[in-house]
């Protein structure tokens, strides 16, 4: 594969003046010279300002935006130090408030939902419009407040990528209560180990949902959840016969004093209580985002309503470039942050949000394709392991009209060359592609995609407005052209408030903190060009596996593997970056007695597909005689990741600081096979 460098000049889209001259970032720039005496000759000049004087920049997306602050701030930044920072102190608002403010009679849907091909070959749609999306999320918010739920309670679902999970979000922010999800195919365990910790009051869930062609009964696993979580009062069961078939699943057994809701009686009310939106402070707290568990059971991310609300607005608007009448699609999971992302186009007038429910691949890879075509979706968003995989299955989008869409984008893992060559020779010439790249910690994307920059093959076009990113080296040196860590220097809005049952703040220091003091050290290796800004992501530098946007961390995937008889130990590493396809690749060491057979393989892979997802079957499975470890017995995954992907041993990773040097050697010598 060529990588990004080798074709720095191949520019594979420009915009057309006529077409620049419409979108949001020209009516920002004008914005800025009428009313701020503000006038940038480019973009990275408009970037420098934006992160040299962070307050007068962040004030003027509220302005710009028109947010509604119930109590003024006293100012915008009271300092820049990190962590510890607070942005808008004072200040009162709710992010609810601003996604539902637009006028009912708006004739564009705020969704538009599909499934998947039913039984009888067809999928399903509807269309929802604003004004039932606020009489909805009303009767939600009634019935919340009837259970009890009051500000900083927190809810939570355990749900598909409907449209009742945003209602469910919606109303239990509107409240200023605190919302966490997880997806519907994530294991018992996996939840329990999530919601354990924020003790919610109530859950919405379902009993099955469809995905593949197949109906999934999670009733059993509804079960052992409201069982495992004490803290739960009420269970709001939320059957849609879109979701799968009702009445053939397993018995559902709630644990005693768990009342049970039936969310169509919620919504038979015509005429619910007035939606009133509770004022919280601009760090309230507004969800519950997971980390991948890498290190142990998954940290669980606190986020703001301002900090989202003015990212949001900065990202969907001015980088996405969302305008009135755009249909905005990004395929993802409820427990993928992109699903938060796509959720907040609500935010923004006239603009719809598309929903799909089920497999990218059902019946074909086509299938997305067919769906943006037929919605008229204008910007569609994906991840780049499935474009690669539309690619390899020879798939044609082209052949279909696809006249409205004006934008891709793709997040997930690095868009390699191919991948940029083969969207605008496959799918359409005169469009953006917008290759991103962010993180479930800040909830956004710092490196983002922009309507007034050409498009480069492999390259992202630009870091984002507000974000103080850096390329360094490991002597905290800022690099240009070459390879280096990706690091914030200056406070982010949308940065964590907190992490839950962190009191003294450590885990989060130690989290993002601890390799450089004050500095935010974010886990990508990152090129920035010195020419004109464009960007390379070469992948993470820690040991996140990030599969089909499901991020997770190797502490769960060993927890399902290690339990399997006959494995002594294991080890995974993602193999994605670096222009790589995705590949998920498992190592185990074996039992004596055992053997690495077929009927092995299969047992590990059931456990994961249960355990953990479906998503983290890995690609291939090896028989080592040993793990490598450091001194203090920890598991050397991402020396060994750098290793396979072609890294100098002897760069990364220092033999006696390890236990086992010798175990490097399988390792080596599999890389040079050009795994």
């Amino acid at each position: 594969m060529e990588t990004a460098s080798a074709s720095k000049s191949e520019v594979l889209w420009t915009p057309r003046p006529e077409e620049a001259a419409k979108t949001n970032l020209t009516r920002y720039l004008k914005w800025l010279e009428v009313q701020r005496g503000l006038k940038f000759a480019s973009y990275p000049e408009l970037l420098e300002w934006s992160v040299r004087d962070l307050e007068a920049f962040w004030q003027s997306i509220t302005d710009f935006f028109a947010v509604r602050f119930h109590h003024p701030a006293e100012r915008v930044l009271d300092s820049r130090q990190m962590p510890g920072a607070r942005w808008f102190p004072g200040a009162t608002l709710n992010y609810a408030e601003h996604a539902l403010r637009h006028p009912g009679d708006d004739p564009a849907p705020a969704i538009l939902f599909q499934t998947e091909p039913q039984a009888n070959g067809q999928p399903v749609r509807e269309s929802i419009s604003r004004k039932e999306l606020h009489r909805q999320v009303a009767a939600v918010a009634d019935q919340l407040r009837k259970c009890g739920v009051q500000t900083g309670d927190r809810v939570v679902g355990y749900l598909p990528n409907i449209p009742e999970t945003i209602v469910t979000f919606l109303a239990t922010a509107s409240l200023g209560a605190i919302w966490s999800i997880c997806p519907a195919e994530l294991s018992s365990r996996g939840v329990i180990d999530r919601f354990h910790q924020i003790a919610p009051k109530v859950i919405f869930g379902v009993r099955s949902y469809r995905y593949g062609g197949k109906i999934h009964d999670r009733s059993s696993v509804l079960t052992e959840i409201v069982g495992g979580l004490p803290s739960l009062e009420h269970f709001i069961l939320i059957s849609n016969p879109n979701l799968g078939v009702t009445g053939s699943e397993a018995p559902l057994v709630l644990r005693e004093g768990t009342g049970l809701i039936d969310w169509n009686k919620i919504l038979a009310q015509p005429n619910p209580p007035e939606l009133k939106f509770e004022p919280v402070a601009f760090d309230h707290p507004l969800w519950i985002l997971y980390s991948s568990g890498t290190t142990g059971v998954p940290k669980a991310i606190v986020q703001g309503h301002g900090g989202i609300l003015l990212e949001h607005l900065k990202a969907l608007a001015l980088h996405f470039d969302l305008r009135p009448g755009d249909r905005f699609f990004w395929y993802t999971t409820a427990g993928w942050m992109m699903w938060n992302m796509l959720v907040s186009g609500l935010l923004l007038p006239g603009v719809t949000v598309v929903l799909y429910d089920g497999s990218p691949k059902y019946p074909s890879f086509a299938a997305l394709w067919e769906m943006v075509d037929q919605l008229g979706v204008t910007f569609f968003g994906t991840s780049a392991p499935y474009l690669l995989a539309c690619m390899k299955e020879g798939i044609q989008p082209i052949n279909y009209p696809l006249k409205q869409l004006r934008a891709i984008g793709s997040t997930g893992a690095p868009l390699p060359v191919e991948g940029f060559r083969w969207v605008y020779r496959e799918v359409k010439k005169d469009l953006l592609l917008g290759s991103a790249s962010g993180g479930t910690d800040v909830c956004t994307a710092f490196i983002l995609c922009n309507p007034l920059l050409p498009v480069r093959a492999g390259e992202l076009q630009c870091r984002g407005l507000g974000a103080a990113i850096e390329a360094w080296d490991d002597d905290r040196r800022s690099v240009l052209n070459q390879m280096g860590e990706l690091v914030l220097t200056a406070p982010f809005p949308s940065m964590p408030v907190f992490f839950w049952n962190d009191p003294d703040g450590s885990r989060l220091r130690s989290s993002y903190f601890e390799r450089f003091a004050g500095i935010w050290r974010h886990g990508d290796w990152i090129e920035i060009d010195a020419q004109d800004g464009h960007c390379v992501i070469h992948g993470r530098s820690d040991s996140t596996l990030n599969r089909g946007g499901v991020r997770m961390g190797s502490a769960e995937f060993y927890s399902a593997v290690e339990d399997v008889p006959g494995i002594a130990e294991a080890l995974v590493v993602d193999l994605s970056g670096l222009n790589r396809e995705d590949r998920l690749i498992l190592f185990v060491t074996l039992r004596a007695g055992f053997t690495l057979d077929d009927d092995l393989r299969g047992r590990i892979n059931a456990r994961l597909k249960a355990q953990v997802s479906p998503r983290h079957v890995p690609d291939a499975i090896y028989e080592v005689t040993e793990i490598p470890h450091t001194l203090n017995g920890k598991k050397l995954e991402v020396p060994v990741k750098r290793i396979l992907m072609g890294s100098d041993p002897a760069k990364v990773v220092q033999r006696d600081a390890m236990s086992n040097p010798e175990s490097l050697a399988y390792f080596i010598e599999l890389a040079q096979k050009n795994l």
